[in-house]
């Protein structure tokens, strides 16, 4: 059983539970990164106006070919409590998801909003099933449980798949 875990991660919390992810279950890593990197300020002005808006950035690697997955894990931090422009595009860029199946999360400080609906309708429109989703606000990425209930969710999809 093969596990891809893409994520974007702005200050590294995303990226810390998406490797944890992979310490526990195995699977490949990637990271989604903007073409055009963020500054400190305009992750926070032109970053966030494009998450409100549901916008996706071009991102690297341009396509994330899926064929060889049996799961997909997708974790977001959140921005105006929504997806990151970065995830957005890194859902537009995969490639042979159809029929597979998929975990997602999403790291904030306190609230996630729309994020988790966003990346299921993106995930929907490509054919891919959400079977697991999963918030983790700043108490809770460093709580052990509530990272271990995610770690489980991803195991528990890896076998039924």
């Amino acid at each position: 059983m093969k596990i891809s875990i893409i994520y974007h991660s702005y200050s590294g919390i995303t990226r810390g539970i998406a490797e944890r992810i992979q310490a526990a279950c195995g699977g490949d890593l990637i990271e989604v990164k903007p073409r055009n990197p963020y500054s400190k300020i305009t992750a926070y002005t032109t970053g966030s106006m494009r998450a409100r808006r549901e916008e996706a950035d071009p991102v690297d690697p341009r396509e994330i070919d899926l064929a060889s997955s049996n799961l997909i894990v997708i974790g977001t931090p959140v921005w105006f409590w929504k997806t990151t422009p970065v995830t957005n595009g890194a859902i537009r860029a995969m490639k042979n998801c159809q029929g597979k199946k998929a975990v997602v999360f999403a790291t904030c400080g306190s609230k996630a909003g729309e994020a988790i609906p966003i990346m299921k309708r993106g995930l929907q429109e490509k054919g891919v099933t959400v079977v697991g989703e999963y918030v983790l606000t700043q108490k809770d990425v460093s709580d052990e449980q509530k990272v271990a209930g995610l770690v489980n969710a991803v195991k528990a999809a890896g076998n039924a798949s």
